[in-house]
């Protein structure tokens, strides 16, 4: 299915791929918004033509196209494919990815049954193999983007930012999460800090239940000086670091600040570096993975 909207102002094909279950449906439409021509599933032997079209055409200039293990066996004809059009339209392939455990309740809640699963293979045998299938492909990606922390709007919000382009600060995505030492460290994170040096609401009676959520909580917390030193290094750290991770095509960096049990400190830090951090102009969002778990 193929559906045209009015055109950007400058050429480009995109080619999305990844994981099945990773989002790559959200974000052809968000591209289709935008203004590209968008064809889902398009045979890998028609990439070529359809290259051209966009290179030559005068109503066609920007395009976006899903190609992935639906294509079968042909699939393994794309790399070279892929190399071949790079060197006459200007192309980029974003590969869209996702850890196992996003992969299969996403495949769990929509009740669809996994391309490779063939009635056969279990959803974990299935995943594994696609994996396989596609790291040639993924070893060409110009952007490679883990879904797993993102629902479907926050997704789309991100291909709209990084497609855009609205600033410096509108092209990287910074994701905050709060975590408990106890629980395990998050396992995607870029930067993590450790807060159990701040003293813990957590033996005071009357903030034992509530979060740093709370203000009281996260007046506690700040009332001691430590607590203010660490929030203004941290947030200079990321003002300097930034626009570096920008300028080496970071997308999204994902910073985790631990406690013990992910409920009073680490919340209340994760929640004021992200308002620091949208203050500066930055694209933010913030998760609290233990909040749900027993002090």
């Amino acid at each position: 299915m193929a559906t045209k909207r009015s055109k950007p102002s400058s050429s480009e094909l995109v080619i999305i791929t990844g994981m099945s279950g990773s989002g790559k449906g959200s974000v052809l439409r968000a591209l289709e918004d935008l203004g590209y021509y968008s064809v889902d599933n398009m045979p890998v032997e028609l990439i070529p033509k359809f290259a051209d079209l966009v290179r030559d055409s005068t109503s066609t200039r920007h395009a976006a196209l899903v190609v992935d293990v639906r294509e079968g066996s042909g699939l393994k004809k794309f790399p070279a494919i892929y190399k071949a059009i790079k060197g006459s339209v200007n192309t980029r392939l974003v590969f869209l990815e996702a850890d196992d455990g996003t992969i299969v309740r996403r495949f769990s809640e929509t009740r669809r049954p996994h391309p490779l699963a063939g009635g056969e293979k279990a959803i974990g045998q299935s995943i594994s193999a696609e994996r396989r299938l596609l790291a040639p492909i993924r070893a060409l990606a110009d952007l490679t983007i883990s879904t797993s922390k993102f629902n479907v709007h926050d997704l789309r919000d991100f291909i709209k930012q990084k497609f855009q382009g609205e600033g410096e600060g509108s092209r990287i995505l910074i994701y905050l999460t709060s975590f408990g030492f106890r629980h395990g460290l998050p396992p995607d994170c870029d930067l993590v800090f450790d807060v159990r040096f701040l003293p813990n609401p957590n033996y005071i009676p009357k903030f034992k239940q509530l979060t740093g959520k709370n203000p009281a909580v996260a007046r506690y917390i700040r009332s001691f000086p430590q607590t203010g030193e660490f929030i203004q290094r941290i947030t200079d750290l990321l003002t300097y670091l930034l626009p570096h991770y920008i300028r080496e095509g970071k997308s999204y960096l994902t910073i985790g600040f631990g406690c013990t049990g992910g409920h009073h400190r680490s919340v209340m830090m994760a929640e004021t570096v992200r308002k620091n951090m949208a203050a500066a102009g930055y694209q933010t969002k913030v998760t609290h993975r233990d909040l749900a778990k027993p002090v």
